[in-house]
């Protein structure tokens, strides 16, 4: 597996990231590297997506996502020391909202998130399409998180635009890389 670098996008103090060119036919899959995404204001911001099909607008494609979690505090006490992986119900059944990556992400000068995301087959337009998230965080708690994502975009039509923000702030400061997968 090769990864092509086709955009870096940079955020200060944006709303969103909006990828709208580069995903196309050229790659059966596309990787987002999200790294040191970081809220402007708000402690315990979610990082999410979302997707336009070709030739719409308004990111609100219906999405099913579920998520599943492992914790650890940094105390090593209370209810989150075990790194347990549970069962996450941010999930979402076929909504058009923006689906969480993590959740929590603390908005201390040295909290942040990373992670990646895979679009499988975004060009299809056969197949509803697919993806997967693995993503952590340093939460407001303070607790280190490890986010397990997956679902699938319920379309059948093309995908060629992505667009990444935090639920309830703008991002702050941090880079996504996006890569074509051959």
């Amino acid at each position: 597996m090769a990864l092509t670098l086709i955009s870096t996008h940079t955020a200060s103090g944006d709303a969103s990231i909006d990828i709208t060119s580069g995903i196309d036919s050229t790659y059966d899959s596309y990787e987002f590297h999200f790294v040191n995404m970081h809220p402007e204001n708000t402690s315990g911001a979610g990082f999410r997506f979302q997707v336009n099909a070709a030739g719409g607008s308004g990111f609100n494609e219906n999405i099913l996502s579920t998520m599943v979690v492992a914790s650890h505090s940094e105390s090593d006490s209370g209810p989150d020391a075990q790194a347990d992986v549970v069962y996450n119900s941010a999930d979402q059944a076929l909504g058009t909202d923006y689906p969480l990556l993590n959740f929590n992400t603390g908005g201390d000068n040295d909290q942040s998130a990373s992670g990646v995301l895979t679009l499988y087959a975004p060009s299809s337009t056969t197949y509803v399409k697919h993806f997967t998230s693995v993503a952590v965080n340093s939460s407001h708690v303070p607790i280190a998180h490890n986010h397990y994502v997956a679902g699938y975009i319920n379309t059948t039509a093309a995908i060629d635009e992505i667009s990444f923000k935090f639920h309830a702030d703008n991002i702050d400061a941090g880079t996504i890389k996006m890569f074509g997968v051959s």
